[in-house]
């Protein structure tokens, strides 16, 4: 399965937050999901796409995004 993460890129991040998000990520991911690629990148507008997985698949992923953007001060600093 790939997930595709797309971040507008208007939006103001810290330094380094979207390789720390890339990790914690794929850490709660790999949990779930054997042979899971994760792609982030910056765009004109949030997204997320999920290949390879069904409708399921991707509700059980917008749960461990949020939960992961949600818990940033745990893993970030």
């Amino acid at each position: 399965m790939k997930v595709e993460l797309t971040i507008d890129r208007t939006k103001e991040l810290p330094k380094g937050a979207i390789p720390a998000l890339e990790k914690e990520l794929l850490k709660r991911l790999g949990n779930q999901y054997e042979n899971c690629s994760l792609s982030i990148r910056r765009a004109g507008s949030d997204g997320l796409s999920v290949l390879g997985g069904d409708k399921e698949d991707k509700k059980k992923i917008e749960t461990i995004l949020q939960e992961t953007w949600e818990s940033a001060d745990d893993w970030f600093y």
